[in-house]
């Protein structure tokens, strides 16, 4: 096996760059870079390995350590502004095999401030009692929702948030 010439950790300081400075001069993102920083950011700080390309099916990574052997679906999403409602979780792969979906959430500079963890059974849940029958058959859930049916596993101020209880129902 050759050594990389590149070190992946700069190439995504680089991109995380590249993003936020093309979303500022054209209001619009990269496609896709989110979603790549995301992956890095979980598999570095929730111990995860990405599984190789082609994928799988249904998910992008493999646990290790209290994760071990689970299958896992990873979303990223960019927040710009708390405040603002209507923020949606990426298009959910309902129909393939996973066992838990992380998702990444970044600031405007597309630095990981949070990642919240939800479990199968959880977001079928949570699709099922949706009020929005295509909202359903897409696999399409609000970041609110998402927010209420997962546990917080990392911040940026705490790093990993597994060791405590938190209770992420007290806020809604």
């Amino acid at each position: 096996m050759t050594a990389n010439l590149y070190d992946v950790d700069k190439l995504i300081a680089q991109a995380r760059k590249l993003a936020s400075e093309y979303r500022q001069a054209t209001g619009k993102s990269l496609p896709g870079v989110s979603n790549e920083i995301a992956e890095h950011d979980a598999s570095k700080l929730v111990d995860l390995e990405i599984c190789e390309t082609p994928r799988p099916g249904g998910y992008d990574a493999i646990g290790k350590g209290s994760r071990q052997g689970k299958r896992v679906q990873i979303k990223g999403r960019v927040i710009l502004d708390e405040k603002k409602s209507g923020h949606r979780v990426g298009q959910l792969k309902v129909d393939q095999e996973w066992d838990s979906i992380v998702l990444v959430l970044m600031d405007s500079q597309y630095e990981s401030f949070e990642i919240y963890e939800a479990e199968r059974e959880e977001v079928f849940n949570a699709i099922k009692d949706s009020k929005s029958s295509k909202r359903n058959k897409r696999g399409a859930m609000s970041l609110a929702r998402f927010k209420i049916i997962s546990r917080l596993i990392w911040t940026r101020e705490n790093g990993l948030e597994e060791d405590e209880v938190w209770d992420n129902k007290a806020n809604y």
